[in-house]
């Protein structure tokens, strides 16, 4: 018997992506997978709203905060009345979930064994309250969370991209269908709206594996290799282009929040016309925790929290922390594959320095490069 499908249509959907929304199930666990800028956050919040109107608690989960916040505002002009959908960090979630008392490992994070063994105790209880799980950037989780959901939810949706891996704890596609069980069904979502195919080309460089992603249809510039005479000239290069851009969105990766600390400073001695804004994934409130990412402006962050975001320009701050690293390294290529493709305009690759890191060299033809 086929699973019945929600009739709902929701607006701002590709022909690719409603497709993809109709042909899962209400039941069922699932793994969706696609390349950055196919709308897969998107999606995800999509498919929540789909499967709270089964009357089920249904929760939009991230690994990341910042990413949370988000698909938060996402779901407030998605949310249907009387189908609520919550979205939290994963962390969050199991602590509400199991309770006071949740076993730890060494290493500070969740003794999923242990978790795992009181989901299974409880199995066989579930109820109307047993929530559908749908997990955004899902390859930045281990593989024992999904063993541990498989037995706590309802269902499970995963919306992931391995080429995407940046956290210590992640999972291939593979890794996270077998832990959902040999019944999960698998998807696969196309096309790349987000970038421009000169960013998409020079990402593609640095991409580790899975299929060959289809190129955008729009075009822009050549993406800027640039070397900054100084943390000044990196500061003043970013105002001038928050200046000449006031209605954009301009996002500042960093690798250190040594650094990005130093440009907030510098940036809001500059007295631009919207408040910078930087994101710390240490403070446990604040303007450094709870970011409006909708509003134009300079935004600060760390190469681990862009995951979903996405901005008119993208200025990667310093390139030269990676010099030290093998240029092969697949962690390297999947952090600069992520970061490339945050951004929907305009590109700049800063580093500082006497000599252009090694992982930039060879570009030409995909970058411009400019001292």
């Amino acid at each position: 018997m086929t699973a019945a499908r929600t009739l709902v249509l929701h607006p701002g959907l590709t022909q690719v992506q409603r497709d993809c929304l109709d042909a899962l199930p209400l039941t069922g666990n699932h793994v969706v997978s696609g390349p950055p800028g196919s709308g897969k956050s998107l999606l995800a919040a999509h498919r929540a709203v789909h499967l709270a109107l089964t009357g089920r608690p249904t929760v939009l989960l991230s690994r990341s905060n910042l990413l949370r916040q988000l698909l938060r505002d996402m779901l407030k002009g998605l949310a249907v009345p009387g189908a609520p959908v919550e979205a939290s960090t994963i962390h969050a979630w199991i602590q509400k979930h199991f309770g006071d008392g949740i076993p730890r490992s060494q290493d500070g994070w969740f003794d999923w064994t242990a978790l795992t063994g009181q989901a299974a105790g409880m199995r066989g209880t579930h109820d109307a309250t047993t929530p559908h799980l749908v997990v955004d950037e899902g390859q930045d989780v281990s593989p024992e969370f999904y063993r541990l959901v498989r037995l706590a939810a309802e269902s499970v949706s995963v919306f992931a991209d391995e080429c995407q891996r940046l956290t210590d704890t992640n999972s291939t596609l593979t890794e996270i269908s077998d832990a959902l069980g040999r019944s999960t069904g698998r998807a696969d979502l196309s096309g790349n709206h987000r970038n421009t195919r000169e960013i998409a080309s020079l990402a593609e460089h640095f991409r580790t594996g899975g299929a060959i992603p289809r190129m955008p249809v729009r075009s822009g510039t050549l993406p800027l290799i640039r070397h900054y005479s100084s943390a000044r000239d990196l500061a003043d290069d970013i105002v001038i282009k928050a200046v000449r851009l006031p209605d954009e969105r301009l996002g500042v990766i960093v690798n250190s929040m040594a650094t990005g600390g130093d440009l907030m400073r510098r940036l809001e001695r500059a007295g631009l016309a919207h408040e910078p804004q930087l994101y710390s994934s240490e403070a446990s409130a604040g303007r450094y925790r709870d970011l409006d990412l909708a509003r134009p402006g300079v935004v600060v962050v760390h190469r681990a929290s862009v995951k979903g975001l996405e901005f008119d320009t993208v200025v990667i701050a310093d390139a030269e922390s990676d010099s030290a690293i093998d240029p092969t390294s697949a962690t390297l290529r999947m952090a600069y594959y992520a970061m490339i493709t945050r951004a929907r305009q305009r590109l700049v690759v800063g580093w500082q320095g006497n000599r252009l890191p090694r992982h930039l060299e060879g570009l030409n033809g995909w970058a411009q490069m400019r001292s």
